[in-house]
C-alpha cells in the first residue's frame, strides 16, 4: 500500500461503516460489552491481588490473653511482643472493648448479646508483622512460643488463610483466563459477520472493480481498516466506561463494604492500552477471516 493511496482506502472504509452504520453499530456495541465485561474482571483481580500482596508483607497476629492476667502480666506479655523481630503491636483490645466491637459488628442484631450474664469475650493484642520475607520470620515458631507463656490463651495470624486465598485467586485466573478466551473467539465471530455483511453489500462494486483490473488487496484494505476501526473504538468505549463506571461507583462501593482503608486503584496505562491493543488485533483477525472467504489470500 502506497501513501498516496491512504486517503483513499480511509475514505473508502469511512463510507463502508457509514453506509452500514446500522450493522457495525450492533457489532461495535456487543464488542464493548465484552471488552467491558473481561477489563472488569481485570480490575477487580488486579486489586484483590495487590491487597493479598500487601497483607502477604504485614501480616496480622491476634494475641488472646487469659482472663485472670493482671495488668503486670500484661505488660510483661507486651514487652515479649514488641521484642519479637518485625513485630509492633498496633493496640490493645480489653475485654470491654472486644463486646462493643462484636456489637458494632452484628449491628441490628447485637440486641443477642444483652442476655449474657459475663463477658466470654478475652483481651488481646493486635500485632503485626512488616516485611516477614525480609527478616526471615518464622510465624508458626512465634505462635508456639507465645502459647507457652503464662496469661496467653490462643494466638491467630492471618497467614494461614492468606495461604488459602492465594490458592482461590489461581483458580479465579484461571477462569479469568478461560472466559477472556472465549470472549475473544466471540469478538472475533461478531467482527467476521459485520464485514460479510458489508462485503455483501458492497459485492456488486468489488465486482466493477475486479473488472477494471482492481488487485485483491486494492479491494481488500478498505475493509481491513473497517474492522481496524471498529476495534479501536470498542476499546476506546469499553475502558471509557470501566473507567466511568470505577469513577462513579468504586469509592461509594469500598466505603460501603468497610474497606475504606484499601488503596482500589485504576487499571494502570499498560493494561488499558493493552486492551485497546488487543481489541485492534481481534478486529483485524475477524477482517482477514471475512475477506479470506472471499478473496484469494
Amino acid at each position: 500500500m502506497t501513501p498516496r493511496l491512504l486517503p483513499y482506502f480511509v475514505k473508502q472504509a469511512m463510507r463502508g461503516i457509514l453506509s452500514n452504520r446500522g450493522v457495525h453499530a450492533i457489532g461495535v456495541g456487543t464488542m464493548v460489552v465484552s471488552l467491558l465485561i473481561f477489563s472488569t474482571f481485570l480490575l477487580l483481580f488486579g486489586n484483590l491481588n495487590n491487597w493479598i500482596e500487601g497483607w502477604g508483607h504485614a501480616i496480622s497476629m491476634s494475641v488472646y490473653l487469659q482472663d485472670e492476667v493482671d495488668e503486670t502480666g500484661r505488660d510483661e506479655i507486651a514487652a515479649v511482643i514488641q521484642d519479637l523481630p518485625a513485630a509492633e503491636i498496633e493496640r490493645f483490645v480489653s475485654k470491654r472493648q472486644a463486646l462493643l466491637d462484636l456489637k458494632r459488628a452484628l449491628g441490628s442484631q447485637a440486641g443477642v448479646l444483652d442476655g449474657l450474664s459475663h463477658n466470654p469475650l478475652p483481651a488481646s493484642f493486635e500485632v503485626i508483622f512488616s516485611h516477614t520475607e525480609a527478616q526471615q520470620v518464622d510465624l508458626h515458631t512465634i505462635k508456639q512460643t507465645l502459647e507457652k507463656m503464662d496469661g496467653i490463651s490462643e494466638v491467630q495470624f492471618s497467614d494461614e488463610w492468606l495461604h488459602r486465598f492465594k490458592g482461590l485467586m489461581d483458580i479465579i485466573k484461571l477462569i479469568g483466563i478461560v472466559v477472556g478466551g472465549l470472549l475473544c473467539l466471540g469478538i472475533v465471530f461478531i467482527v467476521t459477520n459485520t464485514i460479510k455483511l458489508t462485503i455483501y453489500s458492497r459485492r456488486e462494486e468489488i465486482e466493477i472493480l475486479k473488472m477494471v483490473g482492481a488487485t485483491d488487496w486494492f479491494v481488500k484494505i478498505p475493509f481491513l481498516l473497517e474492522g481496524a476501526i471498529q476495534g479501536i473504538l470498542s476499546g476506546i468505549f469499553a475502558i471509557g466506561l470501566l473507567y466511568l463506571g470505577y469513577f462513579l461507583l468504586a469509592t461509594k462501593k469500598m466505603h460501603l463494604l468497610g474497606f475504606a482503608g484499601l488503596d482500589f486503584t485504576f487499571l494502570s496505562y499498560a493494561y488499558s492500552l493493552s486492551i485497546v491493543l488487543v481489541s485492534l488485533a481481534l478486529g483485524l483477525l475477524g477482517c482477514f477471516i471475512a475477506v479470506g472467504r472471499f478473496f484469494d489470500i
